[in-house]
């Protein structure tokens, strides 16, 4: 039975245009929020509900099911920034992580260069830890703001959480991420560096096409692209689904990609990695299942 509606949620919202790959079925329930009250009371309404829910930022890193999504999409908006004079930088988990990187390198701020063109959101960077050129989200970070399941905040120090390699505890824990706070030092050398960054990415990835960034984590001691390319993938095709020309560990919606094409292209060069190399691909990018 369908619980009643707040203003705030709909139902039926097509996934694929919330997503960067282009690709999902509706969610059940969606709901864009702007705010922390927002946030807090679709929450609230999601455990009441007993709703299985998922928090979308930019859309980028996730890979929807083609039936969609049963239970809540909330679509972040909390989009403020502070302190961006200071070098104590504060953002809206919403904020562009890309726009956060090219703005706080234009003003002479070293620590987050790296975020230029990654096309997520501050909160999904900080539950991801995202990386870039050797560096990471929590080099720069100083406190993380989270909201429990009741809608109540709790500001977590950076020194009390445990990162790794595309992991923070966030992962596990029900809620949302609020906004985050990072530490940037002055530097003469921040926004050439940025603006080098930003080139390279734009010559070696497809940065125009739709796809949810790298598909594969980068095992130890070796990157994950040279490996599919050197099994002769590049270009490989199943339905809309392509591997990147231009960079290996990208997958490309060529047009009309369903989630079940890319499924089965991540598992084609899985097994061929695996059998030509030796080596084992973990995927980077999240499927996220009907239910």
């Amino acid at each position: 039975m369908t619980p009643p509606l707040p203003p705030l949620i709909q139902t039926k919202k097509k996934l694929s245009d919330l997503s960067t790959f282009g690709i999902g079925g509706p969610a059940e329930y969606f709901a864009e929020v702007s705010s922390e009250q927002e946030m807090a009371d679709v929450l609230v309404f999601a455990k009441k509900n007993q709703l299985r829910h998922m928090v979308l930022g930019k859309g980028s890193n996730c890979l929807f099911d083609d039936q969609g999504y049963s239970g809540l999409i909330i679509l972040n908006k909390i989009t403020f920034l502070e302190g961006l004079d200071s070098g104590q930088v504060k953002a809206g988990s919403g904020y562009s992580f890309s726009l956060l990187g090219s703005q706080t390198a234009r003003k002479g701020l070293a620590g987050l260069e790296f975020a230029s063109g990654i096309p997520g959101s501050v909160g999904g960077a900080v539950v991801m830890n995202a990386g870039a050129n050797g560096k990471e989200t929590c080099e720069a970070l100083k406190s993380v703001d989270f909201m429990n399941m009741e809608g109540m905040i709790t500001t977590f120090q950076r020194d009390k959480l445990s990162y790794g390699y595309r992991s923070s505890p966030f992962q596990k824990m029900k809620g949302a991420v609020t906004a985050a706070e990072f530490t940037l030092i002055k530097s003469m050398e921040a926004r050439q560096k940025q603006i080098e960054i930003i080139d390279y990415r734009k010559k070696t990835q497809p940065l125009k096409e739709k796809s949810a960034g790298c598909v594969f984590r980068n095992p130890d001691n070796g990157h994950s692209g040279a490996l599919i390319e050197q099994c002769g993938l590049k270009g490989k095709k199943i339905g809309g689904a392509m591997v990147s020309e231009q960079h290996a560990n990208f997958i490309v919606n060529t047009g009309g990609a369903t989630a079940s094409d890319a499924l089965k292209l991540i598992r084609l060069i899985q097994e061929q990695v695996r059998l030509q190399t030796g080596r084992q691909l973990k995927m980077e990018v999240r499927y996220i299942p009907y239910e």
